[in-house]
């Protein structure tokens, strides 16, 4: 790739601090995935113990979906606000920012005695997540070398690997001590701070107008009709795909603990395995996209789980398992394609879009899990499980996306 938009003060860095065009900066972009694995490790420790909060605090499914809504809105909505100012006034020292202020929300958790203290550290937590995912997915994209399916989907995976180790630590540290457990987390983001603060320091060596000269060398996007047009469909495609997960992610132990009559314990092994595969497809997902094209990893991703999704609710126990991979390998491979094509189609606006795409992922998903947790009251939770099955066959959608540059 052409090196002429790099900035003559590049040749004056560390060799530890590479131009973003000039290749691949694996060292950046897998400590941004570290990064990523650390924060949505923490982060997974909400959906976890909700079966130890609904014990200890009788709470209601309803009240359970609250929670997760009150998180999920949090970070949803400040994530574009962010993304749009940085695109313009550069911060990247809110990286490790982000990360104190999901120190102080689990800290607060570990602490809480009322389910309202609990929907406050769960918004601060949702605070952490927001200012921490806009930015760390520019340094990324800064680190790409052109290659930004690779890099978006190996910095989505470090967040789908800790989502994933999230319920197993709980499992094995929370549930069985209980609430003041969750303290330890603390440990967690301490790492963090500490990882964020040395890639914030590499992210302040590059200036905002190297990464948006590497968008736009991509071409020129879509057309303002065009880009609300995609819009539109982006949204449908990411309500199929994070209500649909938020099923599983939310509600999946509830599931297999009322069907299958499992422990708690024995419920969170299954919830690793499907987040597990969710990781990998996330993997798998940004190479194949750079390779054949954003749309027809898009294709793949929704029409192929559909099948895998309508035969969850009549499955085994054995089974189940084995469809909960298959549905979280082949899901999961769409998001760094809807990333990625939604920056080709607005270059230049790296913060604004990944911030509408995560607050997206955390809206929809936080509105999602309320839903289904009103819906499991009412109907109960196999019931739930019958309803969303049919949620990938949004994915015919995919026909109405634009085109863009890069396919």
């Amino acid at each position: 790739m052409s090196t002429e938009s790099t900035p003559p003060a590049a040749a004056k860095l560390p060799e530890t601090t590479p131009p973003a065009a000039s290749g691949f900066a694996i060292r950046i972009v897998g400590a941004a995935a570290v990064a990523h694995l650390l924060n949505d490790m923490i982060q997974a420790v909400l959906p976890a113990v909700y079966p130890l909060f609904k014990a200890e605090f009788a709470l209601s499914f309803g009240q359970i979906g609250l929670l997760g809504l009150v998180y999920q809105i949090t970070a949803s909505l400040l994530q574009p606000w962010i993304g749009m100012y940085t695109d313009k006034h550069p911060l990247p020292y809110l990286l490790p920012a982000g990360m104190v202020a999901t120190f102080v929300g689990i800290a607060m958790m570990a602490m809480a005695g009322s389910y309202e203290m609990l929907l406050v550290s769960a918004a601060v937590i949702g605070i952490g997540s927001a200012t921490f995912h806009p930015e760390a997915s520019r340094v990324a994209r800064m680190a790409s070398g052109g290659r930004f399916g690779t890099a978006q989907s190996t910095f989505q995976v470090g967040g789908n690997t800790g989502s994933a180790i999230g319920p197993l630590l709980a499992a094995a540290v929370v549930i069985p001590h209980g609430q003041r457990a969750i303290g330890w987390f603390l440990l967690i983001a301490s790492v963090g701070i500490a990882v964020l603060f040395r890639l914030g320091r590499w992210s302040a060596h590059h200036r905002t107008a190297t990464l948006n000269s590497l968008s736009r060398s991509q071409g020129v996007g879509l057309s303002r009709n065009k880009v609300i047009q995609a819009i539109g469909v982006i949204a449908v495609l990411m309500f199929a795909k994070f209500v649909y997960i938020a099923s599983i992610t939310n509600y999946f132990t509830f599931y297999l603990i009322e069907r299958f009559q499992l422990s708690v314990q024995q419920s969170q092994i299954y919830l690793f395995i499907f987040l597990a595969s969710v990781a990998l497809g996330t993997f798998m997902g940004g190479p194949v996209g750079d390779r054949i094209g954003r749309k027809a990893v898009i294709w793949i991703s929704f029409l192929g789980v559909a099948p895998f999704a309508l035969a969850l609710p009549y499955a085994n126990l054995f089974w189940t398992a084995v469809l909960a991979v298959a549905i979280g390998l082949v899901m999961s491979s769409a998001f760094a394609a809807l990333v990625v094509y939604a920056q080709e189609a607005v270059p230049g606006r790296v913060g604004l879009v990944s911030g509408l795409m995560f607050g997206l992922m955390f809206g929809i998903g936080g509105m999602g899990a309320a839903g289904l947790g009103q819906l499991a009251d009412a109907h109960g939770i196999v019931w739930v499980y019958h309803f969303t099955s049919f949620l990938p066959l949004l994915g015919l959608a995919t026909a109405l996306l634009p085109k863009t540059a890069m396919r």
